[in-house]
């Protein structure tokens, strides 16, 4: 199968990881990208000269573009998919999907509508570790899940973001940042959710960017930064999950999921790889689990690949009917 081309908005920080492995990925082909500051985007081309810095309104109007991936800042997400879809073209996402569910439920009709598909972050669920994890679930090597907990702290990203102001405002905050890399694993791992419910606060009203080059600066908090909840899956498991942005240090799990015949140790959901343990009834030690799957490097970006693949493999179907 030919490799769909793709087209990318967004050059930021994240951008980088991404521009590497999907030009290295065989089902995608990365033909041009886009940024409100241009100088950004050329930036892109000094390194992969094979892309092309467009405008976004270029990218959207080349119709051998097939995929647009978004990476600008979450209050974005809505307004560049929406824009993807109305130009006809699939569209995959950093997360969070958008700031809101209304915005969400809207862009999935209007895909629906257009019958193309959307896909976004975080693929890391697709990495060595969860992967591993999931099968060692399935093969019942913990018995039925009974329950999980996740944990995702730290004092903030003013102290190491160069511009960390949005992570304080709307569309940010440790659930939107964070979460998803959390709740993703937790969905894929024990299934879906029946209900949730949950608390929030925020902590400091006004936090101060101790990072370059904006040390000093004061920002005005607007969102949640410290969250905890619980989620009741379908399957009668029941997990408890925490994220915040005012815990200076805890000695705290990533993930465990709890089952009548042991517990699973899941690896950072930040990360496609990192260590896998398993401790079963009767046991008194937790034991490594060697990775079932591949991709235990950093591999942001698969899950676009996986999107073409899927989107190829529906094209060649249909030409066979």
């Amino acid at each position: 199968m030919q490799p769909i081309k793709i087209g990318v908005v967004g050059c930021g920080v994240i951008s980088g990881i991404y521009f590497h492995n999907l030009t290295r990925f065989e089902a995608v082909e990365v033909a041009c990208c886009s940024d409100l500051y241009p100088e950004i985007s050329r930036g892109v081309v000094d390194k992969y000269p094979f892309v092309k810095a467009v405008t976004t309104e270029q990218l959207l109007a080349d119709a051998s573009i097939k995929i647009m991936v978004n990476l600008t800042q979450p209050q974005y997400h809505f307004e560049v998919m929406k824009a993807g879809i109305a130009a006809g073209k699939h569209v995959y996402g950093e997360k969070p999907l958008s700031v809101s569910f209304e915005d969400s439920v809207q862009m999935l009709r209007l895909a629906d509508e257009a019958s193309v598909r959307v896909g976004c972050a975080p693929d890391t669920f697709l990495g060595a570790g969860i992967q591993t994890c999931r099968e060692l679930i399935d093969s019942g090597a913990i018995g039925t899940p009974i329950g999980a907990t996740a944990f995702f702290t730290t004092p903030g990203h003013e102290r190491w973001h160069p511009s960390p102001e949005f992570y304080y405002k709307v569309g940010g905050g440790p659930m939107l940042d964070m979460g998803p890399y959390y709740l993703t694993a937790l969905v894929y791992l024990l299934g879906p959710a029946k209900s949730v419910s949950g608390s929030a606060r925020i902590t400091y009203p006004r936090r101060t960017i101790t990072s370059k080059p904006k040390n000093g600066t004061i920002i005005d908090v607007e969102i949640p930064t410290h969250v905890t909840g619980t989620v009741d899956f379908k399957n009668g498991a029941i997990a408890n999950v925490m994220t915040s942005f005012d815990v200076w240090g805890a000695q705290l799990p990533f993930i465990e999921v709890y089952g009548s015949e042991g517990s699973l140790s899941v690896p950072n959901p930040n990360n496609f790889g990192d260590p896998v343990r398993i401790l079963t009834s009767g046991k008194q030690d937790w034991v490594d689990v060697p990775y079932s799957r591949p991709f235990t490097e950093n591999s942001r970006g698969l899950g676009v690949a996986d999107m073409a693949s899927s989107i190829a493999l529906g094209n060649l179907i249909e030409q066979m009917v």
